[in-house]
């Protein structure tokens, strides 16, 4: 099981560094374009939250080495299933996408893709991993303490970032 895991593991967090790397890029033209940033002292803690989640996992699975659980098939699909949304997501938003709040005032509020269907689909697809992701490797405290730290993080977040979008964008109007 070891090395399954360590084959996911390794998948999803080159994953993520990849995402961090376009969300840099993002973050280099958006700002060039003055958009601003919001949320900016909550954003180090969510870094180390997804940072700690990575870590636990990691340490939970070797340490503890429990055998997959049974419903290890279908929590695989929902994981990989996130993986398209994600995918989606970033696409969807393009060069808006990003790991930050980042608002450029006066800028249409994009309303594709998943978008069209709910306003913060990423957090669902997010939330629906910090779960799945450990559970599938039998991580149960991990997926307990972060999907709970996940829950407080998204309670600061997403009124953040609606009172900037509303406050600096076309928001109002579209949702």
């Amino acid at each position: 099981m070891n090395s399954l895991f360590l084959f996911v593991f390794t998948i999803v967090v080159i994953q993520r560094l990849v995402e961090l790397v376009v969300a840099k890029r993002n973050e280099i033209w958006i700002r060039s374009e003055g958009a601003v940033e919001i949320g900016a002292s909550h954003y180090k803690w969510m870094v180390l939250m997804h940072t700690a989640f990575f870590v636990s996992l990691l340490i939970e699975v070797l340490a503890f080495n429990r055998p997959l659980p049974v419903l290890w098939g279908p929590l695989l699909a929902v994981f990989l299933l996130m993986q398209i949304l994600r995918i989606w997501c970033l696409s969807s938003l393009g060069k808006f996408w990003n790991t930050k709040i980042l608002i450029l005032p006066g800028a249409d509020v994009q309303k594709k893709g998943p978008y069209k269907w709910l306003r913060h689909p990423n957090y669902v697809i997010v939330t629906t991993e910090l779960l799945v992701l450990p559970l599938m490797f039998s991580a149960y405290f991990t997926a307990t303490l972060f999907f709970i730290l996940n829950i407080w993080m998204l309670s600061v977040r997403i009124p953040a970032e609606e009172r900037a979008l509303r406050e600096l964008t076309n928001y109002n109007e579209v949702f």
